[in-house]
């Protein structure tokens, strides 16, 4: 007989539970590989954020722009743009190309020198020079905004020798070759005069006579020029305007072809030289003009000037910068002086720099400029200088993305085909020709871009902060607006602004939902609004229907409606029932009195024409404060559209334009048979520390018994600017919280159920020592719960906090004041002092000391079962001080018990020393199980404690689902809703006929409770069929206005609906709930931390994965890939992973992204908000820092492409697909071409007779080996990695080639050994032939014929 023990009970059911994964596994074939998975960035579209630097090769026509986070641009003609990044990410200070060799060098603020090649698609990084020694002064920080070590950089046409200007005042020589520092250098003390008895400040322009290139200019930042002969090895000429003060300094020096000099002045000055004499020879202020009392106004300093010439005599003097200083702060303009005339271009933003294009490149010869190409702060203009009046050229590139800032984005890869004609037809309607513009074309045309045929369309979706929607064409890796939607012609502005960071931007776009198969957009604003648009190719006069949203609030307004299978159900019909005469109702939305936006054409006021493309059909408005919308989704074939945030989830019906449910998360929870609640009480759910039951996850979860919570404590979250701050009452409202938290709950079973920690002491003591018999008889305990919160405050209870306000007060006081530094160390020294004098005085009266709380109780006895702490049944008069000791509160962590008379919960009714000496001590371990089981705290507002239990909505999916046990075949219409807790409920959807669609109401019931839990908030849900599929949600498709709009609706087809029952075999879970039917789909949940696959209708988590333990995912979705699905996520960690479906088997895990640097959209960064009360704790943390923002631009796709706002201006595209990645080089485009270097000047016979024209420098001679050895200490030469794994990659695929090509020598070898084998046959039998031939021959040469 089999031995019976616990341990193999344990273990068969164990493998009873397991077995169905197994089967699930076994069934569903899953084709995705780790092989499959390869995170690559793809392409970048927008303008550089906050570039600072600017480069043109004339030959290959690139432009290269770098920007302050070490990013370099190069751009070509359509298509031809590459990205790649210094990997310090340090600013890009210069930037010079090698012009027509396909090479680049740039200096970055960390004093290094690159060279990047692109004569590939993607340019690569091939050396590194670091100087060590040139920097004139200690560098602060990377915010700091004085000169960097390397300050300027002149490479010569067609040279190999590039000249560096650093700090220090000293040029250096480095070859382009091999990337190494020359012996020759001019150091600032040979180039100044022996005279001068200070230094001439950094570099910050060198550049060659045009007649000879042994004439180096060098212009110090003091004024002074010097011109230093190559040869010579010394100073030629110096010049200086002045006497070297700070109206002299030299911002920029130019040459004429024919041998002049001008410089620029900080003081807007212009100096031409002749290098004959040491003053100039003229000296003229160009924007300057004479007051009253004749002298010249003062004016700004011109920043960067060029100086062109033209074959028909013009010369062209361009400056930036220089205008007086009273236009000089508001305008930003480019100067261009020719001959006489002066003309200003004024430009939006603040110039950066600027490079004028020419015919020829060559210094010597008349240059021939046609263009400007004009580096603003945010945006990028070229101006035509050979069309009248200096008009720009339209601008090709998608630069305009930052026009307005980027609230979210929405990526559609493979969509419908005909989405993108029809939102370009609508579009180019929409845009009229804006009159201006140059009409040649655009000029900075290099490089070569085939279109890439692309299987699929994709398109993007931005909204921005000035309440528009554009429509992108990502297709084959470019990007073109299709369409631009403007939300601000819906609404009519009135009032003035306000001072709230909402109420600034009242129309910036939350949140996008598109249904790109009905083409009906959704689109969330920042109060709470919704607006509905539908699409149309025509213009129509029309109204815009406008729906009141209620405030949600615990007590809603409901109807009686039937009940839908016992459940619990409500029809809301506010501003439903009645459509005609809420259009004829106020729509104006405002706060304070600040603001306020009006519905334009609403129903009853006679409409408005409506553009074609997407017109506004419904305006939900929310009344009263704010409710941000946290998740939105619409199903067009339902007719309804939801949305949900921190206080609860609106159901609109869109067809009869009724409110069908505005519910808080707590009535979510509410049990089917559970009789309605008190209007103003409160609907506690369970608390999320637990992970859906581990156990049995089939089972479904309590009825949660309500408990009416003091109405003072039930506080809305509030965004509390920063200046009406008042430390006093945040303090207080966190004492109520601690207060609310340390309460006795009405019924101690439920206590003893939802709190992890109980709380023990001997009844009989407690009887003797408290009063009454409070802890003793229920009816106490309801009446320590109806005492006011005031009495509590006068009492002995009162919170330690409120002892110690007045010290942060005073110390938050200190701080705005920024009085000393050490205000941290004297409060907690303060604090303590008063600690100490607080105990001193508790324990005077008795005479003794508390004694020490114990640590060591025994959890479990001999027998495994949880031990009771130590109780006296007696009572002696003389244990004074042991009593003492046995009143303490005990502690005993995750034991929980049932509902004894000898147990109870103090954790309210305590004498004030015991609460006083442990107060600590529970204060830590309370936020330590709050840290542990609830989610992240996603609130805006100023304080995160004072919302530390609300429950938001976080994610919310439609979809025709099994959401009961007992009826495993009806598939009903539901409502699939997460909250920030980890919670998922259902809503059931009652749908009338469709004859009686749009007269009947739709009803929604709760199903009660939630079905399963998770730790963290909800970030996605979807839902597969029996064999692993990815079921499409349902849609209606779209239709012209002259259809008839009640169609019944269509759905697409799913693998499940087209291939009938009999694909749908038995599936693990038959057993357990579901009946004969089984398991018919699978719902895919990911939280925060965790996913799970869930089978429906039996409700069986069949996989579970633990995604990150104490980090979080910032984003997830369940995406297609190569006909799989799989779940993709971003985690805090910057990692990406992605699971197979439904497995949850993990496929791949790698570094992708840092999230500090996407930072940038958290309102931390643009306020710089800080909770004061952790800082008050010393923890000095960023609250309003949540990922929600970020999450809104970080977007992943099917066919495992995804996006993120990389920067306010710019987004970068990538793929986890390796087939893509093959195919992505294809669809660059050719940056280098090879072309022809344009002739250099010829020189004339008198010219060359006379010595006039240019002369040759063997700089190989100057600057080679026979200059002598640099300095070590100078400059290092650096080992770049993504040089060393360039190479490692070509000397890979060099190595495979040699092997390839050895084996194929091999092969051929063995063929010519059989080859001559059988030549050396042929050979031996060709001999055999000739001998028995001349035999033959032999034989019958001397006979005759008749003898034959």
């Amino acid at each position: 007989m089999k031995k019976f023990t616990f341990k193999g009970v344990l273990d068969g059911f164990r493998s009873s539970v397991q077995a169905a994964p197994r089967g699930t596994e076994q069934e569903i074939q899953e084709t995705l590989r780790p092989e499959h998975f390869q995170i690559k960035k793809t392409f970048r579209h927008g303008f550089p954020f906050s570039p600072t630097a600017l480069a043109w090769d004339p030959v290959q026509k690139l432009l290269a722009i770098g920007d302050k986070g070490g990013n370099l641009r190069i751009l070509g003609g359509p298509g031809v743009d590459a990205h790649v990044r210094h990997e310090t990410g340090e600013a890009v200070l210069h930037a010079r190309f090698l012009v027509n060799e396909g090479a680049i060098v740039t200096a970055c603020a960390d004093d290094q020198l690159h060279l990047w090649t692109f004569r590939q698609k993607l340019p690569q990084r091939v050396q590194t020079l670091k100087f060590q020694r040139e920097r004139y002064c200690i560098k602060l920080s990377r915010q700091t905004k004085e000169i960097k070590g390397i300050t300027c950089l002149h490479l010569p046409l067609q040279s190999k020798w590039i000249h560096v200007g650093t700090e220090r005042g000293n040029v250096h020589v480095v070859n382009i070759e091999t990337f190494v520092l020359s012996g020759y250098v001019i150091n600032w003390n040979k180039a100044i005069e022996v005279t001068r008895p200070n230094h001439p400040g950094p570099v910050v322009d060198i550049s060659d006579n045009p007649l000879d290139a042994s004439k180096l200019l060098i212009a110090f930042e003091s004024g002074l020029l010097v011109v230093w002969d190559l040869r010579a090895r010394a100073a030629e000429w110096r010049g200086c305007l002045g006497t070297g003060g700070p109206g002299d300094a030299v911002r920029a020096a130019a040459w004429q072809h024919d041998g002049k000099l001008m410089t620029a002045h900080t003081d807007g000055a212009l100096a031409t030289w002749t290098t004959r004499a040491p003053r100039p020879s003229s000296l003229s202020y160009p924007h300057a003009k004479a007051n009253k009392d004749g002298k010249l106004e003062p004016c700004k300093p011109i920043h960067r000037l060029e100086w062109k010439t033209s074959r028909t005599g013009e010369s062209l003097v361009i400056f930036s910068g220089g205008l007086p200083t009273d236009k000089a702060g508001r305008t930003h303009s480019i100067t261009v002086l020719n001959g006489k005339s002066t003309t200003v271009l004024e430009m939006e933003h603040s110039v950066v720099d600027f490079v004028t294009l020419c015919e020829s490149p060559h210094a010597a010869d008349y240059q021939e400029p046609y263009a400007i190409v004009v580096l603003l702060q945010n945006d990028l203009v070229v101006i035509d200088l050979l069309s009248p009046g200096y008009p720009c050229f339209e601008n090709p590139y998608p630069m305009d993305i930052h026009e307005s800032p980027v609230t979210c984005c929405s990526y559609f890869a493979d969509c419908p085909s005909d989405l993108i004609p029809a939102f370009y037809s609508v579009g180019r309607q929409g845009n009229k020709k804006v009159a201006g513009f140059s009409e040649k074309l655009w000029p900075i045309n290099g490089g070569e871009w085939a279109p890439a045929s692309c299987s699929y369309s994709e398109i993007i979706l931005t909204g921005h902060a000035d309440g528009s929607v554009k429509f992108w064409d990502a297709s084959a890796g470019t990007l073109q607006i299709l369409y631009k939607l403007k939300c601000s012609k819906v609404f009519e502005r009135r009032g003035g602004g306000s001072s709230g960071y909402e109420e600034e931007t009242p129309l910036a776009i939350q949140h996008v939902a598109l249904c790109a198969e009905s083409r009906r957009l959704c689109v969330a604003l920042p109060h709470g609004h919704v607006v509905l648009f539908k699409f149309r190719k025509t213009d129509v006069h029309s109204e815009t229907h406008v729906l009141e949203i209620p405030v949600i609030s615990d007590s809603t307004e409901e109807e009686a409606s039937p009940d839908v299978e016992g459940s619990r159900s409500a029809s809301f019909s506010r501003g439903g029932d009645s459509v005609e005469g809420d259009g004829r109702r106020s729509y104006v939305w405002g706060s304070g009195g600040a603001g306020a936006l009006r519905v334009r054409g609403a129903a009853g006021a006679g409409g408005v024409r409506r553009a074609p493309g997407f017109q506004a059909a419904l305006v939900a408005l929310q009344h009263g404060p704010p409710h941000p919308v946290a998740a939105l989704t619409i199903n067009s074939s339902y007719g309804l559209m939801a949305w949900g945030g921190e206080r609860g989830v609106v159901v609109v019906d869109v067809w009869r334009r009724a409110v069908v449910a505005a519910l808080p998360a707590a009535a979510l929870y509410l049990a089917p048979d559970h009789p309605h609640p008190h209007p103003h009480a409160h609907v506690h759910p369970r608390s999320p520390e637990l992970d859906q039951l581990e156990e049995s996850p089939a089972s479904p979860p309590d009825p949660v018994d309500e408990v009416p919570p003091d109405p003072k404590l039930d506080t809305r979250r509030k965004s509390t600017p920063w200046k009406n701050f008042n430390l006093k009452r945040q303090l207080s409202k966190v004492d109520m919280k601690f207060k609310a938290a340390f309460a006795t709950p009405e019924n101690a079973e439920e206590a003893v159920e939802k709190s992890n920690s109980q709380f023990y002491c001997d009844t009989a003591e407690r009887n003797e020592t408290a009063p009454d018999s409070l802890v003793e008889s229920p009816e106490g305990e309801e009446r320590s719960l109806e005492a006011p919160i005031e009495e509590e405050d006068k009492s002995e209870l009162s919170s330690p906090l409120r002892v110690c306000s007045d010290v942060f007060e005073r110390m938050h006081r200190e701080l705005q004041e920024k009085r000393s530094s050490d205000v941290y160390d004297r409060m907690h020294k303060e604090l303590q002092e008063r600690w100490q004098d607080r105990e001193r005085e508790e324990a005077a009266p008795g005479g003794e000391e508390p004694a020490p709380r114990p640590d060591n109780l025994p959890l479990f006895d001999d027998d495994g079962r949880p031990a009771r702490p130590p109780r006296h049944k007696t009572r002696k008069k003389d244990d004074g001080a042991r009593d003492q000791r046995e009143q303490r509160l005990l502690s005993v962590p995750n034991i929980k018990y049932t509902k004894q008379e000898s147990v109870k919960d103090l954790r309210k009714k305590q004498p004030a020393p015991q609460q006083s000496q442990s107060f600590a001590g529970n204060l830590m371990r309370r936020f330590n199980k709050l840290d542990s089981s609830f989610s992240r705290s996603r609130s805006s507002s100023m304080s995160s404690l004072e919302n530390i239990s609300q429950e938001g909505i976080q994610c919310l999916a439609f979809a025709d689902s099994y959401t009961k046990k007992s009826d495993p075949t009806t598939l009903l219409p539901t409502l699939w809703i997460g909250t920030t807790l980890g919670s998922v409920l259902t809503m059931m959807i009652s749908l009338p006929d469709a004859e009686l669609r749009h007269t009947q109401p739709v009803v929604v019931s709760t199903s009660g409770g939630p079905i399963f839990r998770l730790k963290g908030s909800i970030l996605a849900m979807s839902f597969l069929d029996c064999n692993g599929a990815l079921i499409p949600y349902s849609y209606e498709s779209w239709k012209d206005d002259s259809k008839d709009p009640r169609e019944r609706r269509e759905r697409t087809p799913t693998k499940q609906g087209s291939a009938g029952s009999a694909r749908m075999s038995p599936t693990p879970g038959a057993g357990a709930g579901a009946g004969e039917a089984g398991d018919r789909q699978f719902v895919v949940i990911a939280s925060e931390r965790q996913a799970r696959v869930v089978a429906l209708p039996s409700q069986n988590c069949v996989y579970r994965q633990q995604i990150v333990d104490a980090d979080f995912v910032v984003k997830a979705e369940i995406v297609s890939l190569k006909d799989s699905v799989c779940l993709v996520n971003y985690l805090s960690t910057g990692h990406l992973a992605a699971y197979s479906l439904p497995s949850l088997r993990p496929l791949v895990h790698v570094d992708f992204l840092p999230l500090s640097e996407l930072s940038f959209q958290t309102q931390s960064k643009q306020r710089g908000i800080v909770d004061p009360m952790l800082s008050i704790w010393g923890q000095q943390l960023i609250v309003n820092e949540d990922t929600d923002q970020i999450a809104k631009t970080f977007c992943f796709s099917n066919r495992g492409h995804g996006l993120y706002l990389a920067s306010p201006t710019e987004i970068q595209k990538f793929t986890i697909d390796t087939e893509f990645c093959y195919t992505l080089n294809e669809m660059l485009g050719e940056l280098f071409l090879p072309r022809d270097m344009p002739e250099p000047p010829k020189e004339g016979f008198f010219r060359g007779l006379f010595g006039g024209g240019a002369r040759p420098l063997d700089r190989e001679e100057l600057f080679g080996e026979s200059s002598g050895k640099p300095n070590r200490t100078v400059a290092k030469q650096m080992d770049g990695t993504t040089a060393i794994a360039a190479t490692g990659a070509r000397a890979s695929a060099a190595c495979s080639e040699v092997a390839r090509a050895h084996q194929l020598v091999l092969e051929r070898g063995d063929k010519l050994s059989q080859l001559e084998d059988r030549t050396e046959r042929m050979h031996s039998q060709a001999a055999e032939f000739s001998s028995s031939a001349h035999q033959l021959m032999l034989k019958y040469k001397d006979k005759k014929w008749y003898q034959l």
